[in-house]
């Protein structure tokens, strides 16, 4: 049986057209299992029967078992969702003044080897389906009794590294049939693939991009992130810079600060030179610990000398309130302590 919730609306519609049935009933379909979150084709009374048949012996709908939860402090919630084949997937929900936010997982593992991530402790096994992604919003929604407004692939994984799942993911979830999530609250976080950012450019959507820079000069950020070594910050910034001209949207800039290490207010102003005259903004993270490696948070004075240095030379930034610093909340951090526990088992 395939996964129903792998199907854009643009897949559905092919797929009932070659069945030789009419098109139009995609819209139906959609907004039996999305709006009225129906299951059973059989209870879905305005399609034919014979065309309710087909479906039900084609499509099932699998949901994800929960392996565990943590709830932090602030209210952030970590799920571990154990998928059909028994692989460990994590998403995040946090709680903010605009509406609930959900952080989505794109692969099982991750072969980036960012050297302060606990997601790329274990290597990529395999990409998500669109439909697993989706998945992870159906499952939270329905255990919260809440209705997620917004959506971030900054989970664990590299989402351009599965790129046509991802696009699948984000044209179901923004679909005015489906989850109606809109495009303006939907982020993609890459680590830097230079060609994937020009290509999801030329897509001129409306989603966010965001990308994990870190450092300022190829020194620190090789050390930290091994794609520099491929993607230097020059071609970054070239893919960047053509993003925004393409999109005519801003950029976000994610900066870990890593005490000692990319923190210091010459480190600041590099990455103002770096940005200034960009239509771009930079998202300072205070740093949520890995056991497995030695970084440690910026402290307080730091992170907000730090901001005010950016905002005195004329950059954009906001400062990230730390969510879930008391649980494993960290990308790949639950689903890594739980797989060693599974290996000493």
């Amino acid at each position: 049986m395939k996964n129903f919730y792998d199907l854009t609306f643009k897949d559905l519609k092919g797929y009932l057209k070659g069945q030789g049935y009419k098109p139009f009933a995609a819209t139906q379909i959609f907004e039996w299992v999305y709006k009225k979150d129906t299951l059973d084709f059989n209870k879905m009374t305005n399609i034919a029967k014979p065309l309710r048949a087909e479906l039900g012996n084609t499509f099932a709908f699998p949901s994800l078992k929960e392996s565990s939860r943590q709830v932090a402090s602030d209210g952030t919630k970590k799920y571990l969702f154990e998928l059909h084949d028994g692989q460990l997937v994590e998403s995040v929900l946090m709680e903010h003044e605009y509406g609930l936010s959900l952080c989505v997982t794109s692969q099982v593992g991750c072969n980036m080897g960012c050297t302060f991530c606990a997601s790329g402790l274990k290597k990529k096994t395999r990409d998500l389906t669109a439909g697993e992604m989706v998945q992870q919003i159906l499952e939270v929604q329905n255990k919260e009794d809440v209705r997620i407004s917004h959506v971030v692939v900054m989970g664990t994984g590299e989402p351009f590294d599965n790129y046509e799942n991802t696009m699948n993911f984000v044209n179901i979830i923004n679909h005015p049939k489906a989850l109606e999530i809109g495009a303006r609250h939907i982020t993609i976080s890459t680590s830097g693939i230079v060609p994937m950012i020009e290509k999801f450019a030329d897509e001129q959507l409306q989603v966010n991009l965001a990308i994990s820079l870190h450092a300022a000069d190829d020194k620190t950020r090789s050390s930290l992130m091994p794609i520099n070594r491929k993607y230097p910050i020059k071609d970054l910034m070239r893919s960047a810079e053509y993003y925004v001209k393409k999109t005519n949207r801003r950029i976000t800039f994610e900066y870990l600060l890593l005490g000692g290490v990319n923190d210091t207010l010459e480190h600041a102003d590099k990455l103002s030179d770096l940005l200034r005259g960009m239509n771009a903004y930079v998202n300072l993270i205070p740093y949520n610990p890995v056991s497995e490696f030695d970084y440690n948070s910026s402290n307080n004075r730091q992170q907000n000398l730090f901001y005010d240095r950016l905002k005195k030379r004329g950059i954009q930034v906001t400062l990230r309130r730390e969510k879930g610093g008391d649980i494993d909340a960290a990308c790949g951090q639950l689903r890594s302590q739980t797989m060693k526990k599974r290996d000493e088992s």
